[in-house]
């Protein structure tokens, strides 16, 4: 490994739009990010349906989906 070539990691604070911040390693001491695991609809459990804005979803079900 070469010396002096690699950043120096330093305890970087993150933000979020939300208002959550925690702490983690980075070359960067502060970042602030559009969404977190606390607000990401994925993680909180809320996304309640995929959004298809192309139909994708549907065509798919009524070519493979359970016959009636």
């Amino acid at each position: 490994m070469k010396p002096n070539i690699h950043p120096k990691l330093v305890e970087a604070e993150i933000r979020c739009i939300c208002g959550t911040t925690f702490k983690t390693m980075s070359s960067n001491p502060k970042m602030s990010v559009e969404i977190c695991s606390n607000c990401h609809p994925y993680y909180t459990g809320q996304q309640s349906k995929i959004i298809d804005t192309a139909g994708r979803v549907e065509r798919f079900n009524q070519r493979y989906g359970k016959k009636k």
